[in-house]
């Protein structure tokens, strides 16, 4: 039952074509050592924060080479491949940050665009707001490998446990997080929060993440990771592009909630309210 899985850290530049040559060489990589399931981050057709050269770039799915790219790979690799996400143009000006994941006959077996938009003010200064570009998701993703079900997040949906749950609840073995992790966030609650979403779910949970000073002069994580449903973490990348190759049972998801049954014992809950109490 158990088979190789592989994720790919990648610095993510400004050129579509060229990061689908390099990801898409990591990707036939991984399958020559024995991947049969392939995942990579956040953002894998390119990083960048200018938001009119973005959408000046970005391309709707139908026409988008990297989906195309991306399809044929999988077919022609007999490949369940992950694509992390890709920023792809909807309707009107707005885009989409969506996963896909493509069959090993390179149909789209699921897409997931991300609910959770990272709009923050960090410490150092840098602003980010991704609802200035990007519309949001209004339903999670789920879908059936050979392994088990899958269940689709995309980085900052890690910070709502309530997204992990309903995915395990539904029947989600590995979860997913593909990423581009800023550097102060991601030394603070990246490797926290991926383990606390596994034990929490009794999933494996499986994070591709982008790294190092991108082209746009970001600067992203990486530590890619592979936690177990136990909250082990099973294997690590630095942080430099790589490909990080990890073996996984899909019995240890039973295992794991069979000894803590928490999808078992949860219960919905009201809110009272006291009354009488000094102030």
């Amino acid at each position: 039952m158990s088979f190789r899985a592989a994720l790919v850290q990648t610095c993510a530049g400004r050129n579509p074509a060229r990061n689908l040559e390099i990801v898409s060489d990591m990707i036939r990589e991984a399958n020559a050592r024995g991947a049969r399931f392939v995942s990579t981050p956040e953002m894998t057709n390119l990083i960048e924060p200018d938001r009119p050269r973005l959408r000046a770039i970005a391309r709707s799915e139908s026409e988008d080479m990297s989906v195309a790219g991306y399809a044929a790979l999988a077919r022609d690799l007999g490949l369940w491949l992950h694509v992390g996400s890709l920023a792809l143009k909807t309707e009107g000006d707005r885009l989409v940050n969506r996963s896909m994941l493509f069959a090993p006959d390179g149909t789209v077996a699921a897409r997931y665009d991300k609910i959770h938009l990272f709009d923050v003010d960090l410490p150092d200064g840098t602003a980010i707001r991704e609802s200035a570009a990007f519309a949001g998701g209004d339903a999670a993703g789920l879908a059936r490998l050979p392994w088990g079900m899958v269940g689709l997040t995309t980085c900052y949906d890690l910070r709502f446990p309530a997204l992990y749950r309903s995915l395990a609840a539904a029947g989600a073995d590995f979860i997913m997080v593909p990423s581009a992790f800023t550097v102060p966030t991601g030394e603070a609650h990246w490797h926290v929060l991926l383990r606390a979403r596994a034990i929490e779910t009794g999933s494996y949970v499986l994070a591709a993440a982008q790294t190092g000073v991108h082209e746009s002069g970001r600067e992203t994580y990486g530590h890619s990771l592979a936690v177990s449903p136990w909250g082990e973490i099973i294997a690590e990348s630095g942080t430099t592009p790589q490909i990080l190759l990890f073996d996984i049972d899909p019995r240890a998801v039973a295992q794991a909630r069979n000894r803590i049954p928490v999808l078992v014992h949860h219960r919905s809950f009201g809110l009272k309210h006291a009354t009488g109490i000094a102030t």
